[in-house]
């Protein structure tokens, strides 16, 4: 007993000294405005491992884990598909026509070369290939697709109807001439698809 009366006092003795302890004025209204202030996020310093949603290593990584959608996807590789098309009519013509038309059959096989490597290109997985530049290349390989569709079918327009580079277009074979016609414009109408969709992502992205 009187050991617990011992212990009583000893713990009276403590809470006593400890009512007469009190932290410093300046603390205690630092305490309290910390409090009443609204909590805001933290930016993140060069070194340190903490990051916000707004940081932008954290926004960057979300919009390359953003995939395309499906169809996005499908208009990109149709395009590639009908791209490759305009180059296997125009060699096809090379071969059994244009040979040896000056300037008119070199224009042919480079237009074959460029849809070639232009279709490849939009097949592969370049945004991985060529890492943070992927995107623009993508890009400028959908753009050189269009182009050379367009240029091709304005240069057949304009050559049955008056003489380009000294040939005018006889119109001997009409098949291969509507098939470079449908692909053409299926390669402008898929790949420009496919930019405009890829484009407005982007935006909502940032």
């Amino acid at each position: 007993m009187a050991c617990l009366r011992d212990d009583d006092a000893v713990a009276s003795a403590i809470r006593a000294a400890a009512e007469d302890v009190h932290a410093p004025a300046r603390l205690r209204a630092a305490i309290a405005e910390e409090c009443r202030a609204p909590a805001i996020p933290r930016a993140a310093s060069p070194g340190s491992t903490y990051m916000t949603l707004d940081t932008p290593p954290f926004q960057a990584a979300t919009e390359r884990s953003a995939p395309l959608a499906p169809w996005w996807l499908a208009a990109r590789v149709l395009g590639a598909l009908a791209t490759l098309a305009v180059g296997a009519v125009h060699l096809q013509q090379y071969f059994k026509l244009y040979s040896g038309v000056p300037t008119i059959g070199t224009l042919f096989v480079l237009n074959f070369a460029g849809a070639t490597a232009i279709g490849l290109g939009l097949l592969l997985p370049v945004e991985r290939l060529a890492g943070r530049h992927g995107g623009a290349a993508v890009a400028l390989l959908a753009l050189a697709g269009i182009g050379l569709s367009v240029t091709a079918f304005v240069f057949l327009a304009i050559s049955e109807r008056t003489p380009l580079f000294g040939f005018q277009e006889p119109g001997y074979d009409p098949a291969a001439i509507t098939a470079s016609r449908i692909s053409e414009v299926a390669a402008v109408v898929l790949l420009g698809t496919f930019l405009v969709a890829r484009t407005r992502q982007r935006r909502r992205s940032t």
